[in-house]
Protein backbone atom coordinates (compact mmCIF):
# COMPACT_ATOMS: atom_id res chain seq x y z
CA UNK A 1 0.00 0.00 0.00
CA UNK A 2 1.30 3.49 -0.90
CA UNK A 3 1.44 5.92 2.06
CA UNK A 4 -0.76 9.02 1.98
CA UNK A 5 1.16 12.23 1.07
CA UNK A 6 1.86 14.50 4.06
CA UNK A 7 0.02 17.40 2.43
CA UNK A 8 -3.18 15.34 2.39
CA UNK A 9 -3.01 14.19 6.01
CA UNK A 10 -5.14 15.82 8.69
CA UNK A 11 -3.53 16.63 12.02
CA UNK A 12 -5.14 17.45 15.36
CA UNK A 13 -2.86 20.40 16.02
CA UNK A 14 -2.17 18.97 19.44
CA UNK A 15 1.41 19.00 20.63
CA UNK A 16 2.45 17.71 24.04
CA UNK A 17 5.82 18.05 25.70
CA UNK A 18 7.14 17.36 29.14
CA UNK A 19 9.14 20.12 30.76
CA UNK A 20 10.57 20.58 34.24
CA UNK A 21 8.26 22.31 36.75
CA UNK A 22 10.67 25.26 37.01
CA UNK A 23 10.45 25.94 33.27
CA UNK A 24 6.65 25.55 33.33
CA UNK A 25 6.46 28.11 36.14
CA UNK A 26 8.74 30.50 34.26
CA UNK A 27 6.67 30.22 31.06
CA UNK A 28 3.39 30.62 32.98
CA UNK A 29 4.69 33.83 34.59
CA UNK A 30 5.89 35.11 31.22
CA UNK A 31 2.48 34.40 29.67
CA UNK A 32 0.68 36.15 32.54
CA UNK A 33 2.94 39.21 32.22
CA UNK A 34 2.16 39.39 28.49
CA UNK A 35 -1.56 38.82 29.04
CA UNK A 36 -1.74 35.70 26.87
CA UNK A 37 -2.45 32.04 27.51
CA UNK A 38 0.39 29.64 28.12
CA UNK A 39 -0.63 27.76 24.95
CA UNK A 40 -0.43 30.98 22.91
CA UNK A 41 2.99 31.80 24.32
CA UNK A 42 4.32 28.28 23.67
CA UNK A 43 2.92 28.28 20.11
CA UNK A 44 4.52 31.64 19.38
CA UNK A 45 7.87 30.50 20.77
CA UNK A 46 7.78 27.31 18.69
CA UNK A 47 7.01 29.38 15.59
CA UNK A 48 9.82 31.85 16.39
CA UNK A 49 7.35 34.73 16.78
CA UNK A 50 7.51 37.64 19.18
CA UNK A 51 4.20 38.44 20.86
CA UNK A 52 3.06 42.02 21.12
CA UNK A 53 0.04 43.37 22.90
Amino acid sequence: MIPQPLAEKHYSGEFRVRIPPELHRQLALMAAEQGVSLNRLASAKLAGQVLSR
